[in-house]
């Protein structure tokens, strides 16, 4: 909200300078984004008059202007602007002059012809354009018709004249707060900041004739949509350009001006904070306004020229046989306001925000009131609205009020008495106010006192609807006393802060993970369908089982992540084409999948694991040895890993699952050259998935005190001779299972395929060390127990010794 100084000072006094007003309105809640201080950078241009025109002799664009700026001299000055004429009065920045954006001007020569200084345009001078009114864009800034009569003094200074030295301040309006979206508002909220009073607007009229009843009736059929709607009728209508300090006042505000009865109504907008529409009144059939939805499927052609469809939900404004405007948001052109426009008729209504809402942005149509509108409005502001409309057009002398208005509300609107105790006000703010002080700075915010010295009985005004529960008022009373006078307390409590086990261990594998080598990576949760295409998931998987985002930005985010893997490939797709040799990553995230018992309810979520790598000396057996330290960690030893050839994700023969107990944890394995290939990526990549919730819930991070050994241990070697079938987890479950207490450590070391082995054969070789608890181990006794390990061995996988 662009608040200019300037205009604030018509409703309270604002005394103080800059900063500190800056400063206090931040202080008593009121944020700001930015302060632009406008015409300080504007040195020495002063108002000439054009009083003769030659064409240069060497440039069929340019022409030399002579011009009167008070001296006895004329100053000649070279452009090349096609506006200018003789008699124009003109921004003279003379030589030694300076514009924004510290230029200075000085005397030169344009193609041998002398200019001492420079015509301007509202451009150079510092105005944006997007506030420029249409007939001073492109060209000098013709200052006729500015003033009345042209009553300029030549040599005057510009900015001094026009009033162009003034602040305007950014705030910030908090969704909350739509009565801060409107002059009268910011300085209410200024009024009581810094203890001063608040002065509304004139809205009487002096002169009025006949009735408004005469030209319009007004028939509310959606008065869910519609709380309000407040017609007024102009007649004698004079369309021309605004005066300057209208004009000036819009720009500063960030509102190109237009018309005076478009500005005028902008200006109201601006001031109350309530939307203004006009009608010619000639196109109102049937002298009827009623508010409706519209037809499903309904052409609309609004001011912009753009024919839109509606939809039955959408709120109108029709009269008798037609829709004249899109409430709320955009009126027609088949109501809009010509040049020869003699009778208007001005609508100040208050429509439902959530309806105006959803209207915009079905029609990708927001403007400065559909932005008002959709916030909240309180709907006691129509009826004063449209009398500042009309006050402002008696003023101007733009047309002949009609008296009185049509006004429809259905349902006045009230606010509810809340009781305020006093008690409680001091015990939440830590401070002892005084009743008389809390009445006082509720008055000053135009709230209705009454009550005891214990309980306030406090009614807001109807523009606060954020005020309903007695801590919003403590709040207003917090920030108008200042929060910078509060006392800086520490919240109470003998709650130990201390970290959940799921946040202990998710830290844990995060330290673990870093100190084997990898780093951590963060990817969004919402994800393009197309990933889980990429990584080759069958089409019937549980893992296509999305999630979809109502509102998606894009396809690239329109559904949430069922897997992480496809997020991961990504990240080593993008290091590898960044020429990064060698990555080891991880990363630990939620997953969503749609809930199938109950598809309307929220999806389940889970915690999942994805560890990858790719580069020199990165093998499935790293990967593998960083999941098995890192499950080591969590106090989980007895896993197996069966081979897995279906899965698409990973190379068949290359994948594995990872199975604790008869439940599965993962998969992990070397990913399929085919996904590589999407990604980009033209080296081995290794990857491996974890299903983290089942591997928190299965961890034992409890360190209990073992002794170390007192009797020494034994190792015996073994090299196994079996077909290629058999995996080397299920050799190790044979022999854990028949070490008997005694068996210590299995170590797999080598395998071996090669010409001294048959075909359809390998060698697999470990090292098993015994280790007795109570004595020192006989050989006998490693024997007995070996010998066991190997018969089953045989038994079990058929295999062999082979001589080391």
């Amino acid at each position: 909200m662009l608040v200019p100084i300037e205009w604030l000072k018509d409703y309270t006094t604002v005394n103080s300078s800059i900063d500190d007003f800056c400063e206090k309105m931040i202080m008593s809640g009121s944020n700001l984004e930015t302060c632009q201080f406008f015409g300080e950078e504007i040195k020495d241009v002063i108002i000439g008059k054009i009083v003769r025109i030659e064409n240069h002799p060497d440039a069929d664009k340019l022409v030399i202007c002579y011009v009167e700026t008070g001296e006895e001299e004329l100053t000649q000055i070279v452009t090349g602007a096609t506006n200018v004429f003789e008699g124009a009065f003109v921004p003279v920045a003379i030589h030694g002059s300076k514009l924004p954006g510290n230029i200075k001007i000085t005397r030169g020569t344009l193609r041998g012809i002398e200019s001492n200084g420079m015509l301007c345009s509202m451009e150079e001078l510092g105005f944006e354009d997007k506030v420029i009114p249409s007939q001073h864009r492109g060209g000098i800034w013709i200052l006729n018709g500015l003033m009345a009569d042209d009553s300029w003094k030549l040599g005057q200074d510009l900015v001094e004249v026009l009033g162009l030295k003034t602040a305007v301040v950014d705030f910030e309006i908090t969704p909350n707060r739509p009565d801060c979206l409107c002059m009268i508002g910011m300085a209410r909220e200024s009024a009581a900041t810094f203890g001063e009073k608040l002065q509304y607007p004139e809205t009487r009229c002096e002169k009025e004739t006949g009735s408004a009843e005469d030209y319009i009736t007004v028939e509310i059929r959606k008065p869910e949509l519609c709380r309000r709607y407040v017609a007024r009728v102009v007649t004698d209508v004079v369309i021309k350009e605004s005066p300057w300090w209208l004009q000036k006042r819009l720009m500063f505000a960030g509102m190109r001006a237009i018309n005076n009865i478009v500005d005028i109504t902008n200006f109201v907008m601006l001031e109350y904070g309530n939307p203004i529409h006009a009608f010619d009144i000639r196109c109102i059939e049937g002298e009827k306004i009623i508010v409706d939805t519209a037809e499903q499927g309904e052409l609309f052609v609004s001011l912009d020229g753009s024919e839109r469809k509606l939809n039955e939900n959408m709120l109108l404004i029709k009269d008798a046989s037609k829709s004249v405007a899109i409430a709320g948001v955009m009126g027609g052109q088949n109501s809009e306001i010509a040049s020869d426009t003699s009778t208007i008729l001005i609508e100040a209504a208050n429509f439902n925000g959530d309806s105006i809402r959803s209207t915009s942005k079905k029609l990708s149509l927001r403007t400065e009131a559909s932005s008002r509108f959709e916030k909240g409005i309180d709907p006691n502001l129509c009826e004063a609205a449209a009398d500042r409309v009309c006050k402002l057009i008696e003023i101007l002398g733009a047309g002949t009020v009609v008296g009185g208005s049509v006004d429809a509300y259905p349902a006045p609107s009230t606010m509810p008495m809340v009781q305020v105790r006093t008690a409680r006000v001091n015990s939440v703010l830590g401070i002892s106010i005084l009743r008389t002080k809390m009445a006082d700075i509720f008055e000053s915010l135009e709230m209705r006192v009454e009550g005891d010295e214990e309980t306030l009985k406090v009614t807001p005004p109807s523009i606060r609807q954020d005020l309903i529960e007695e801590v919003d008022f403590i709040e207003e009373i917090a920030r108008i006393y200042g929060y910078d006078k509060l006392p800086m307390t520490l919240p109470r409590g003998n709650q130990e802060a201390r970290k959940s086990r799921e946040r202990q261990l998710k830290d844990l594998a995060k330290q673990t993970m870093c100190a084997l080598g990898a780093n951590e990576v963060q990817t969004y949760s919402f994800v393009s369908p197309k990933g889980i295409d990429f990584v080759r998931i069958a089409e019937d998987s549980w893992e296509r089982n999305f999630v979809k985002i109502i509102n998606p930005l894009g396809d690239e985010n329109s559904v949430m992540r069922t897997i992480l893997t496809p997020n991961m490939m990504e990240i080593l797709g993008r290091n590898f084409s960044r020429n990064i040799e060698k990555v080891r990553a991880f990363e630990i995230g939620n997953t969503f999948t749609q809930n199938i018992a109950d598809p309307e309810g929220l999806p389940d979520e889970q915690d999942s694991m994805v560890i990858a790598t790719y580069g020199k000396d990165e093998s499935f057996y790293t990967l593998k040895g960083m999941l098995v330290e890192m499950l080591r960690v969590f106090g989980i030893t007895d896993i197996r890993f069966e081979s897995e050839s279906d899965y698409g994700v990973y190379h068949p023969g290359r994948c594995a699952r990872i199975i604790l107990g008869d439940v599965e944890i993962g998969i992990m394995g070397e990913v399929h050259p085919e996904v590589c290939d999407k990604y980009g990526i033209n080296t081995k990549c290794y990857c491996s998935e974890l299903m983290f919730d089942v591997v928190m819930n299965a961890a034992n991070i409890e360190k209990i005190y073992k002794p170390l050994p007192k009797y020494p241990s034994t190792s015996r070697d073994i090299a196994l001779l079996v077909t290629e079938d058999v995996q080397v987890g299920m050799l190790e479950n044979i022999i854990k299972e028949n070490g008997s207490d005694i068996l210590e450590k299995i170590q797999m070391f080598d395998v071996y395929r090669g010409k001294q082995i048959g075909e359809g054969q390998k060698s697999v070789a470990f090292a098993l060390t015994y280790r007795g608890v109570d004595k020192t181990l006989t050989d006998e006794d490693v024997t007995k127990v070996h010998n066991k390990v190997l018969a089953e061995l045989k038994e079990k996988a058929k295999a062999t010794l082979r001589e080391m």
